[in-house]
């Protein structure tokens, strides 16, 4: 009975110093514009600055693997 009071205690002060947290303020857009980060089509991504499709990455890492191993 005592740890279900210490407990609600805990509750209850953790609750009312979350209500005295002010919260951040929501930042407004500059431009009309949105910048997207992941705007270079389905199964690409910027490597270099340079878009190149996944399956490219992949293909060179196993041929860099391949290599390593003393295969091609």
């Amino acid at each position: 009975m005592l740890r279900l009071i210490a407990a609600a205690g805990f509750v209850v002060a953790l609750a009312a110093s979350a209500q005295a947290i002010t919260p951040a303020p929501i930042p407004q857009p500059d431009g009309i514009v949105t910048q997207v980060r992941f705007g270079y089509g389905p199964f690409r991504t910027r490597v270099g600055g340079v878009c190149v499709a996944r399956s490219t990455i992949r293909h060179t890492r196993r041929m860099a693997r391949r290599a390593y191993r003393g295969g091609y």
